[in-house]
């Protein structure tokens, strides 16, 4: 899946990515906006930039996020 800036995210899952750490459980559920895509590479192996209500700005896994309309 290809995430463009400015898009709503929910975390619907844990992330089976290494990247992954066990206090990013706590994100599940939350929804946020992507800030930083990195579309240079468009790689869906890379982390993204998201800003979640409340809790900051994180890079998480692509497997974690789902676009919400």
């Amino acid at each position: 899946m290809t995430f463009r800036q400015g898009q709503k995210v929910e975390i619907f899952q844990r992330s089976t990515d290494e990247s992954w750490e066990d206090y990013m459980e706590a994100f599940i559920g939350l929804h946020g906006i992507i800030t930083d895509p990195d579309v240079s590479k468009n790689d869906p192996d890379a982390l993204i930039e998201v800003s979640l209500d409340e809790k900051g700005t994180h890079r998480l896994p692509q497997d974690c996020l789902r676009i919400i309309e």
